[in-house]
């Protein structure tokens, strides 16, 4: 999976073209996360970097911390892409991928995939809505992640 997210990101490298608006990203978000048989607060930030491939697509990369809002659990540092298609100059569909690390010294890692919608708000500011299905394996169950966030693009 790894090798995979690298390679998306060596693809949008390459092939970005350096004349369109590509954008670094700033975000604080929050959102829920839930399994079979409880449900928490989440909170985090992200940071990423889109690279535009044409006038409709582009792909990106991420990098993010959240932290479950309950005492016995710790960060979680993701890092991850996506790829998506403008719907219009201001709204973003994409969909994406993510390897997490554990949120408690009992759980496990996990693989993130997921979609969502960035809405930007006007030049500088975007707000978006994310779903993940994390992918934890080893006997422990699966989560689902919903999320809310805002922020900044440079």
């Amino acid at each position: 999976m790894r090798i995979a997210l690298v390679s998306l990101a060596a693809v949008a490298a390459a092939v970005a073209t350096p004349a369109l608006a590509n954008e670094a990203r700033v975000e604080a978000r929050t959102g829920i996360i839930w399994d079979g048989s409880d449900s928490e607060a989440i909170a985090g930030v992200a940071v990423g970097y889109d690279y535009d491939l044409g006038n409709k697509f582009f792909a990106g990369v991420e990098g993010s911390a959240d932290k479950v809002l309950t005492s016995d659990t710790r960060v979680s540092w993701g890092a991850g892409g996506r790829v998506g298609y403008k719907v219009t100059p201001t709204t973003k569909l994409y969909a994406n991928s993510t390897w997490q690390s554990k949120f408690s010294k009992y759980g496990n890692s996990a693989v993130a995939v997921g979609g969502g919608v960035e809405q930007g708000l006007n030049d500088r500011f975007y707000a978006k809505a994310e779903y993940k299905h994390l992918l934890v394996g080893d006997n422990t169950p699966d989560a689902d992640v919903g999320l809310v966030g805002v922020g900044v693009k440079f």
